[in-house]
């Protein structure tokens, strides 16, 4: 496989054929902050968070699935980019409950951490936000659908690690959600030895029951149970 030949942040680099902009930043030790990706998941781009700058492009690409290409000149923290990534956050964030003091995810929001990461307090922007019922019928795991931020990281995790299809994405435009079945609140059997949409997710939505309001130490690996 022959070497491609780029440019990253001034810098000339090589990367291989198929690999995308975020994976040349990481492998080059340059962190592009990021919400919706995995490496063990498919990439969709849906949060824009990763989006970085082409000389030549007409907009921002997304790093974690635009492959690169010979001869390409990217730049993952201009001020272009990083203005962009600001007004992403400010926009979730406008969408998002104001109640991160009694969150139980807390400090270990990945949504609250790159926001101070980025110099990002109360939005400027007032949006209208999603409010659902808490969902505590299921014995295994809790669903706080207010604080969903559509990453998909649930759905395809589901999908792609555990093999089953729990999770769907329902509705569109801002009443977009991640469902279950036609809509209904979650209680699967399947879920009583998975918890893998509960480490993939980024914010408070998704929490085991047995561990809800339990202090949680930042860091813990992706552990996948059952088949």
């Amino acid at each position: 496989m022959s070497a491609i030949d780029v440019t990253l942040n001034g810098t000339p680099v090589s990367g291989s054929e198929g690999m995308t902009i975020l994976e040349l930043a990481q492998e080059n030790g340059i962190d592009i902050p990021t919400l919706c990706y995995m490496s063990e998941l498919t990439p969709t781009g849906a949060c824009r968070i990763c989006v970085v700058e082409v000389t030549g492009a007409r907009t921002l690409v997304a790093a974690c699935h635009t492959p690169i290409q010979p001869d390409m000149d990217i730049y993952t923290h201009s001020p272009k980019v990083l203005k962009a990534r600001r007004v992403i956050l400010e926009l979730l964030l406008a969408s998002h409950p104001d109640n991160c003091v009694v969150c139980d995810k807390a400090n270990l929001c990945e949504l609250r951490l790159l926001a101070a990461d980025l110099g990002v307090g109360l939005p400027r922007i007032r949006g209208e936000k999603r409010y659902y019922p808490i969902e505590e019928l299921s014995p295994y795991i809790v669903r706080d659908m207010s604080k969903c931020i559509l990453c998909r990281k649930c759905v395809r995790a589901c999908r792609e690690i555990k093999r089953e299809n729990v999770f769907s994405i329902d509705y569109r435009g801002f009443d977009s959600k991640v469902a279950v079945d036609f809509d209904q609140e979650l209680d699967k059997s399947v879920c009583e030895s998975c918890d893998v949409c509960v480490q993939v997710c980024p914010v408070g939505a998704l929490t085991k029951k047995d561990e809800r309001f339990a202090v949680k130490k930042k860091g813990a690996p992706l552990v996948i149970t059952g088949n």
